[in-house]
């Protein structure tokens, strides 16, 4: 490495954010850069460690120690050429990427992992910067057509890699941008949507055709595709929210968490989207904002932590997340040892700006007023009991912890439980697994369906968005194995092995 000695001369560090107060103003991106010899310092405490447990901690098997080795000695087209040649779109897991590969770097035995994800951004940046990034279309196109369903992070990564591979590619996406969770659902101030227009620009100079207004099982016939296109690949996401069947559900102000975030990044992105009929259910929308009310996040994940900073942004009266399960630690235990991944108390910024976090509670009961709408919760404390080995975890409510809360605005952010079962894949009559989730196998990729291939949270159910890109570039592979009998793309696997040479 550039510098074997780094880790131990620099600590750990990340780069500054705009102070609450004034972030909380807007929804722009508040986490500054680092400065040149700062980003270089953090590089260099990448160790020579031996063995880099991060490639496996990664599940894009991305060459971490090399290209921090690169940043370190100021090669940033090297850095580049490296980072890119295992991820898509560092733009994006450089920015809300949970960073897996972190809590597997060697350093964070008994020291804090290298700043890897914040590299990967810097990297990336300054790629654009300095014009490293350009269009890199095939040299030769097959003749063959691929149609993509959905253009979230799976369906982009599977696009981008079939294109090179020198297919024909046409994105399908049911609303009017592309970007699936990259532009509904992640809020603006985590990542602006001018980053993912930036990288949908160059994938339409490199050929790749994009097809908005396109809801595949509605507007657009599954069997047109089907007699149009060599193969077809799924990658529509997960996107039937788990509910809360409690007493008072149906009041006014219980809503589910996604439809808040989508709703606010079109209105950030200046969208009149009260005008225009939901796509799905044909109904207009209605407004939902948090402003002066008391909010109660339900869900304890990200996606709720979404919830809570748009809520601040909002200007509610007060913000409060609820979790089923009992608080996490702050460090790592015997139960959790190291390179895995750790469930451990996650602060994230948006709790930074304001909100009071309650762990082992339940929502018993919605409570309204005459006219329908939400007025507050009942509530009830948790306590969980030792499992049996081999037997899930079990609770108990706590006797006299029932009690009532204030609440106008209740957002439900309890994760996802499978893709929309409704059009498509019932018209396709696509195979599912015992989850809901289309069947295929982390080997083919392959559907029931001749010709139709499936990833992402379609496939493997709701996970991150660094999966969902890992899923497309392997799908990718697969199909333009299927189109060609062998295919010009490398795997994860091979890519790591090359890092080795």
């Amino acid at each position: 490495m550039g510098k074997p000695t780094g880790f131990l001369e620099f600590s750990r560090e990340t780069p500054g954010k705009k102070a609450v107060a004034e972030r909380v103003q807007h929804y722009k991106e508040f986490i500054e850069l680092f400065p040149e010899d700062k980003l270089n310092n953090q590089a260099a405490r990448c160790m020579d460690c031996g063995v880099p447990f991060c490639h496996s901690g990664c599940p894009l098997g991305n060459v971490i120690p090399e290209f921090n080795d690169a940043i370190y000695r100021k090669e940033y087209k090297e850095a580049y050429d490296i980072l890119t040649s295992t991820n898509n779109f560092p733009e994006f897991t450089g920015r809300i990427c949970p960073a897996p590969c972190e809590s597997a770097c060697v350093l964070g035995i008994n020291q804090p992992p290298v700043a890897i994800e914040e590299i990967e951004k810097h990297i990336i940046e300054i790629a654009f910067e300095k014009g490293f990034v350009s269009k890199k279309g095939p040299n030769v196109r097959t003749g063959k057509k691929v149609a993509v369903v959905g253009s979230g992070p799976s369906g982009l990564a599977a696009a981008a890699q079939l294109n090179y591979a020198g297919h024909a590619v046409t994105v399908f996406e049911r609303d009017e941008k592309p970007g699936g969770l990259l532009r509904y659902g992640i809020p603006d101030f985590k990542l602006e949507k001018w980053v993912v227009d930036r990288r949908v620009e160059v994938m339409k100079e490199e050929g790749i055709e994009f097809q908005c207004h396109a809801n595949v099982g509605k507007n657009v016939s599954i069997h047109d595709l089907l007699r149009n296109y060599d193969a077809i690949v799924l990658c529509g996401g997960s996107t039937v929210p788990r509910n809360l069947p409690i007493p008072g559900r149906a009041f006014k102000g219980v809503h589910f968490a996604m439809d808040f975030l989508k709703q606010n990044n079109k209105r950030v992105d200046g969208k009149d989207f009260l005008a225009h009929k939901d796509l799905e259910s044909n109904i207009l929308p209605e407004e939902v904002l948090a402003t002066g009310k008391n909010v109660v996040v339900i869900g304890g994940g990200d996606t709720g932590s979404d919830c809570v900073g748009t809520s601040n942004r909002h200007k509610a009266a007060s913000v409060t997340q609820f979790e089923l399960l009992p608080m996490p630690p702050k460090e790592r235990t015997e139960a959790m040892p190291w390179p895995s991944y750790p469930m451990l108390l996650k602060t994230t910024t948006s709790h930074e700006e304001g909100a009071s976090r309650h762990w082992s509670i339940a929502t018993k009961e919605f409570k309204g007023d005459a006219d329908g709408n939400l007025k507050s919760l009942v509530v009830v404390d948790l306590e969980w009991k030792t499992p049996e080995p081999g037997k899930p975890a079990q609770f108990v409510e706590v006797a006299g912890s029932e009690r009532e809360m204030p609440c106008e605005l209740a957002l439900l952010a309890m994760g996802f439980v499978h893709p929309q079962h409704e059009g498509l894949l019932q018209e396709l009559d696509v195979e599912l697994d015992n989850r809901g989730n289309i069947k295929a196998s982390e080997q083919q990729y392959k559907t029931n369906i001749p010709k139709v291939f499936a990833a992402g949270d379609m496939r493997r159910g709701q996970s991150l968005v660094v999966w969902a890109i890992s899923e497309g570039r392997e799908c990718a592979r697969k199909v333009d194995e299927f189109l060609m009998g062998h295919s010009v793309l490398e795997s994860k696997e091979q890519s790591v092995l090359l890092s080795f040479e």
